[in-house]
């Protein structure tokens, strides 16, 4: 797409309802890369620069936080070249990247089983995070080894252990305390999901935290992404009444009231 239609999105969207969490789950990288002829390494090559492009782009018009579904617990079953690919492939992008997080003032994070990575690997993403812990324009959160459910297993656990402990009783259980064992507990919910690549779910990704976002999904594949196409998903979210289980009469009367 052209710069103008990039600049008209971005010029549509109004800064002071943006939403304060975007999660995205970067799909499609080995069906592009197929496309071209290639090998899907190359695809995966390929979507560093739409990753770069995302989070310029959401740093530039004040987004908070940006969770991106970098590797799965499921992403593990894949061919052992592949997947050792895509660890080089990660780590040495985000060393090459530490420059431009500090210059943009981001904020490292990650969630999911981190100890299921490779040392090294661990090694590189526990020292960028630690380089970067104190900027504040914006947190960029990893999902590695990541599974929505294996996170709520590991919270269910972690609170049957305090209720045995006598340390929480089981009539004191509340969703925040579900809130406080997951991996995002420091994170707000995200407001905003996206998809590329076409496909319509959401693959194990932050479920418990998802319960009222906005789902947007589009036909382009991941290394196809660009920031006009965030712009168009950011202006779409904002035309979409939010209702949160009420009905339209009582949002409006909300706002009336508050206004």
């Amino acid at each position: 797409m052209n710069t103008n239609e990039n600049i008209a999105y971005q010029d549509k969207i109004d800064t002071s309802k943006l939403p304060e969490h975007i999660a995205i789950i970067m799909d499609g990288n080995g069906r592009w890369a197929k496309a071209q002829g290639k090998h899907r390494i190359f695809g995966h090559k390929n979507g560093v620069k739409a990753v770069r492009e995302v989070t310029e782009g959401c740093a530039e018009i004040g987004i908070k936080n940006l969770t991106l579904y970098a590797f799965s617990t499921e992403n593990w079953n894949r061919p052992k070249l592949e997947v050792s690919a895509l660890m080089e492939l990660l780590f040495i992008t985000m060393g090459k990247e530490i420059k431009t997080l500090q210059k943009n003032n981001i904020r490292l994070n990650a969630i999911g089983h981190l100890h299921s990575l490779p040392e090294s690997n661990r090694k590189v993403l526990l020292e960028l995070m630690e380089a970067t812990k104190n900027n504040t324009r914006m947190t960029l959160t990893l999902a590695l080894s990541y599974g929505a459910r294996e996170e709520l297993t590991e919270a269910t656990k972690k609170i049957a252990q305090a209720v045995k402990d006598g340390q929480l009783s089981i009539e004191d259980i509340k969703q925040e305390t579900i809130t406080e064992q997951l991996y995002t507990k420091n994170i707000p919910d995200p407001e905003l999901m996206i998809r590329t690549s076409g496909e319509h779910r959401i693959s194990n990704f932050l479920l418990w935290q998802m319960a009222y976002t906005e789902l947007y999904f589009t036909e382009k594949f991941w290394p196809e992404f660009t920031k006009n196409d965030l712009y168009k998903a950011i202006y779409e979210f904002q035309n979409r009444e939010r209702r949160f289980g009420m009905t339209s009469e009582q949002i409006n009367e909300q706002l009336t009231t508050n206004n």
